[in-house]
Order: structure tokens, then C-alpha cells, then sequence
């Protein structure tokens, strides 16, 4: 494994040979937690000015296969709007550099990320915070994704529920190591009760959640991170996954620990100019709840198979497993129809 001083000897070679940089890399410190890249803070010193940046580079095996050049492009697309975003710096994909493709960006500096099961994560700020949060994702929403030069492949309207159920459930099919009786049994009511088709196929960030963004102490959202899993599909996707009871289980009336349902909502509806169908909506918060299913299966599986064995992998096979199921046999007892 390379080690850390040769890796950041590598970085200062690879900005020299590629950008014509003269820069030495001062610092590099490894940020755990994520699953899906391995992330480096990097302070660069240019010429007797350091500046930080943050290098993100593909694992040795990753817990939910994504591809870097969606999440680097999603940086890109979106770094001239309203939605907050880091600004993207370089995409490598030589591997011949740092052993694997990476891509950096800008340091959000002065700002931090909460834990997302955190006690009152943001404090007197929660209900500012919550304005911004679910007003930002509305704006993601709105987002023409020819507009922003994203040339993804869009499912017609009445096939993105469809597409992204097949594909989480296919997760859950590779990767389950016992059977998982209330997954499928969700599966089999998401697909008795298709929902109506997307209003507008849109930017889906895919994980856009409390813990997922950077803040600062003036309740003030600096930039909304792991793009990874961004991709056009039905914009209610993101709404059922940012409001799914797991990024609130300490304060189950506030989302994410923010500001309550009924105002996450109209927040959402005033900045993306959608509605929110109650029908799709319900439908999309069960679906968040199985793709949750999903990644903490493949979690628990990339550790009992030896490929990935950071502890976040180990925990979120775990609780979150645990707790999904819970909230879905909870809403199957309680006569979801």
C-alpha cells in the first residue's frame, strides 16, 4: 500500500507534469467515513500561499459501484448556480498517477459536516438550516439538465420508478447473504403500487441527506456533497430519501433533525415549482427505505467478504439495516395500500 509521504510526493508530480503547477503538497490527511471514495484533505503550498483541496479517489473496492466522471461532472454542472457545490479542478483517469482515477476539487474551508444520526444536529439553526436544505434541493430540481451540459441518459416519466426499483433490487439480489424477508416483501408492494409518472425528469443527487452537506456556524449551508450516485430520474427520489425517518430518528416530526415535514415540503414546492403528489410521494418514501435496505445489505456484505472493512461499512450493516427493516414492517402492519 502506498504509503501517505509517497502518495503526496505523487500529487505534487502529477500537478507539475499535468498543469504546469509548481506546487509541494504541505499536508494530506485521510477523511474516513466515506464508502464510496477514499477522500484526502490536501493543502498545497503555491508559491508561499497554501490553499486546501480535497482529493477523492477510487477505492480498492467500493460499496456501491459509481462511476467518478457523474460525480465530477455533477460538480461541474452545478458550481455556476444557486446550488451550492465545490468548484471541480481536475478528473484523472491515468491510473499510471495515484495507482487509481481520482479527481480533485476546491476545500470548502470554515465549514463542517454533521454525523447523520447526531442529537439535535444543528441546533437554534435547525429551522434556517431546513429553509435552505430542502429550498436547495427544490433548485436541484428545477435544474434543466441540458442547461447544465448533462448529457445523461433520461428514463421516459413513467419508467423511473421502475428503473430505479430493478436496479436496487438487483443490489439486494448480489449481495444479500440471508434472505431478507421484508425487502422483498416491500419490493412486491412498491410494485403492486406503481406510482404516478415524474412530473419532470430531473437531477437526482441520489444521497442527499443530512450529513451530506457542509454548514458553518452561522447556520449557513456552504456546499452539497457525494454527487456519486447523482443521475435523471424523478426529483421525488430525493425528497423520499432526504425526509426517510432514518436521518431523523432522534426527532421523527423534523426531518433530518430540520424544520418539520409540512414545511420541508413547501420549501421544496416553492423553490423546484413542482408538486408534491401524496401518492408519489408515499410510494418514493418506501422506495427510500428498500434503496436504504440496499446499501447497508452491500455494506454488511463487503465486510463479511473481506473486500472493504472500513468501520462504516461494518456499523451500517448493522443499525441502519436494522432500523430500515423496522420502518418498513412498521408501515406494512400499519395497512399501506
Amino acid at each position: 500500500m502506498i504509503s501517505d509521504a509517497a502518495l503526496a510526493e505523487r500529487i505534487s508530480a502529477y500537478l507539475k507534469a499535468t498543469q504546469g503547477r509548481d506546487t509541494k503538497v504541505v499536508e494530506l490527511v485521510r477523511i474516513h467515513g466515506g464508502a464510496s471514495r477514499e477522500t484526502y484533505r490536501v493543502k498545497l503550498d503555491e508559491g508561499g500561499v497554501v490553499r486546501g483541496y480535497i482529493l477523492r479517489r477510487d477505492p480498492t473496492s467500493a460499496l456501491i459501484e459509481t462511476e467518478r466522471t457523474v460525480e465530477f461532472a455533477a460538480y461541474s454542472a452545478f458550481h455556476p448556480t444557486p446550488v451550492p457545490v465545490p468548484m471541480a479542478l481536475a478528473l484523472e483517469q491515468d491510473e499510471r498517477w495515484l495507482d487509481r482515477p481520482f479527481f480533485m476539487m476546491e476545500e470548502i474551508e470554515n465549514a463542517t459536516a454533521t454525523n447523520a444520526f447526531a442529537v439535535d444536529p444543528y441546533g437554534a439553526h435547525a429551522a434556517r438550516i431546513g429553509q435552505q436544505f430542502f429550498s436547495t434541493l427544490g433548485e436541484i430540481a428545477k435544474a434543466d439538465p441540458r442547461a447544465l451540459g448533462l448529457d445523461w441518459e433520461a428514463p421516459a416519466p413513467d419508467e423511473c420508478w421502475n428503473l430505479e426499483l430493478a436496479k436496487w433490487e438487483k443490489v439486494i439480489d448480489e449481495d444479500e447473504r440471508e434472505p431478507q424477508p421484508i425487502a422483498r416483501a416491500a419490493i412486491r408492494w412498491l410494485r403492486r403500487n406503481p406510482p404516478p409518472p415524474a412530473q419532470k425528469v430531473g437531477v437526482v443527487h441520489g444521497d442527499y441527506r443530512t450529513g451530506n452537506f457542509l454548514f458553518n456556524e452561522a447556520g449557513e449551508i456552504r456546499a452539497i456533497l457525494d454527487w456519486e450516485m447523482a443521475h435523471l430520474g424523478d426529483p421525488l427520489e430525493d425528497l423520499g430519501w432526504a425526509t426517510d425517518p432514518l436521518w431523523s430518528h432522534h426527532t421523527p416530526e423534523r426531518p433530518g433533525g430540520m424544520c418539520s415535514m409540512a414545511e420541508a415540503i413547501a420549501h421544496w414546492e416553492k423553490a423546484s415549482g413542482l408538486k408534491v403528489d401524496p401518492r408519489a410521494f408515499k410510494w418514493w418514501s418506501m422506495f427510500a427505505s428498500v434503496k436504504g435496505l440496499g446499501i447497508w445489505i452491500s455494506a454488511a456484505a463487503e465486510v463479511a467478504d473481506g473486500k472493504n472493512t472500513d468501520p462504516v461499512n461494518a456499523v451500517s450493516g448493522w443499525y441502519p439495516l436494522a432500523f430500515h427493516n423496522q420502518v418498513i414492517a412498521e408501515r406494512l402492519a400499519g395497512g399501506w395500500a
